[in-house]
């Protein structure tokens, strides 16, 4: 009787890792690790006692202009040219007269200093009579509540927008500026209607005719 011997079993397939999965798992690995340099990177050992500097400080629009009034009010008056003077100037050679002042956004904002008689005071604006003044052009001065404007932030040339991080701080610091000379300058010089002023201040010239100065500077004789 011949016995048949049992077949042989196949062998056994070993698993195999598809290549995708490799390539996954060597993928998180290296992300990991780049995880773990970039932590490593960023981190600063600082002995103890000493404190770790921040970054830049945030922009602050109450501190800013009592910080900064002083310094502006000083620049426009070093800048300043006699009203009667810079008029003649601007009348004779525009061009050549925005030498006296800085450019801002496509237009001169020009420092004036001049002595007149306030009237005519309407919607927070006062028409200011000066003497040698062209008869063409018209003084008219801020006197607020509201000021307006950036001409105290624009007219010594020292304050630009790359200082600020964003248009909004850039316009925060004009307006802070321009409520810190309110509270310094305008406030206590009181009802200005029918006075004798001394002005220092700036404008901007958008139409020669026509100045609206904004103080940053005044006494009242």
């Amino acid at each position: 009787m011949t016995s048949t011997a049992p077949a042989a079993r196949p062998a056994a397939r070993r698993a195999t890792i598809p290549k995708k999965r490799h390539l996954g798992r060597w993928i998180g690995v290296i992300i990991a690790v780049l995880a773990v340099i970039l932590v490593v990177a960023g981190t600063k050992v600082v002995p103890d006692g000493q404190e770790v500097a921040s970054g830049p400080a945030a922009f602050d629009k109450a501190t800013y202009g009592p910080k900064t009034f002083p310094t502006i009010q000083k620049g426009i008056a070093e800048k300043a040219v006699a009203a009667p003077d810079l008029a003649t100037s601007i009348e004779k050679d525009p061009e050549a007269a925005k030498k006296e002042g800085v450019e801002s956004a496509g237009n001169t904002v020009y420092a004036t200093t001049f002595t007149g008689k306030v009237h005519d005071c309407e919607s927070g604006i006062c028409e200011v009579a000066v003497d040698g003044m062209p008869k063409d052009v018209t003084v008219r001065m801020q006197v607020g509540p509201a000021i307006n404007g950036t001409d105290l932030r624009d007219a010594t040339g020292t304050l630009g927008f790359g200082q600020f991080t964003n248009q909004i701080e850039y316009q925060d610091a004009g307006a802070a500026l321009n409520e810190e000379m309110k509270k310094q300058v305008l406030d206590p010089a009181g009802d200005l209607d029918g006075k004798t002023v001394t002005v220092t201040g700036a404008f901007t010239a958008i139409n020669p005719q026509g100045w609206l100065v904004t103080p940053s500077d005044l006494e009242v004789s």
